[in-house]
């Protein structure tokens, strides 16, 4: 599997910058300033287009990009700040690498902040709102019908908006931060692991199904259950052995002994 091989390399910090990479980044005769430059690299690395462990040359970049040294180095350290690109001196930066301790660490959070989330938002859900996460379902049964990870992608961040609407700007925004850092586990995980379409599709139909109960603790369980399930089978293909200590903790703290369990 090309997730296998990327960690594989990305552990030894050694995939090498390619052309073809750097040509979806877009050139522009003028840009704004570096948070402006620092959007669209991230971007690209959110989406995989500029694969883990690739090494950043910043006059590569700064050549495809059409900026000079100044902001696209202002870029990068955000960048490094955020830690999406890692490395000891601005000379060697890369891509983060994948690894399994970014994975159980990230779901860990998103387990615990949306598991607070949904519980405060599904009380005020209204029925239009219902009808809206439903109807982003039936959007991603018909992609991951076909497989489409493109169009699959929009219609699923918008069902799992749909369940945390109703919360505070600050929290939503920690969620968000969360789910794009999770995009590239995320699609690995998609289009990689065994089942993964049929077993999501039916995790996300469990979520709304408590949503429609009004059942805010089921809910919560059912999210978890959904976002350990990508951690469990990533690390099924890529480490059988290692104990997701993290995201159990998170889930005991999320689920209710006397919730409901149905998968």
């Amino acid at each position: 599997m090309r997730i296998v091989s990327d960690l594989a390399k990305a552990r030894v910090g050694m995939v090498k910058a390619v052309s073809p990479e750097l040509n979806a980044l877009p050139r522009k005769s003028q840009w704004e300033n570096a948070e402006e430059i620092q959007v669209e690299l991230r971007r690209a690395i959110l989406k995989n287009e500029l694969p883990a462990g690739m090494i950043l040359n910043q006059v590569h970049l700064a050549k495809r990009l059409g900026v000079s040294r100044t902001p696209l180095r202002e870029a990068m350290r955000m960048l490094q700040r955020e830690g999406l690109i890692e490395g000891e001196s601005y000379k060697r930066l890369r891509v983060s690498s994948l690894s399994l301790r970014g994975l159980e660490d990230l779901y860990a959070m998103r387990i615990l902040l949306e598991g607070l989330a949904i519980r405060l938002s599904v009380p005020h859900l209204s029925e239009s709102e219902l009808k809206e996460i439903k109807k982003c379902l039936g959007e991603m049964e018909r992609y991951a019908a076909e497989e489409d990870y493109l169009g699959w992608e929009r219609p699923h961040r918008q069902f799992h908006f749909g369940l945390v609407r109703h919360i505070g700007e600050r929290q939503l925004r920690e969620i968000v931060e969360l789910s794009e850092h999770a995009e590239r586990y995320r699609h690995a995980y998609t289009t990689e692991t065994p089942r993964a379409w049929s077993k999501g599709i039916k995790e996300h139909r469990y979520i709304l199904d408590a949503c429609i109960k009004r059942d805010p603790s089921l809910a919560a369980e059912r999210l978890a259950r959904h976002y350990s399930s990508v951690v469990l089978g990533l690390l099924g293909v890529l480490a059988p052995d290692h104990d997701p200590t993290a995201v159990r903790t998170a889930m005991k703290m999320v689920s209710l002994p006397t919730a409901e369990r149905a998968f």
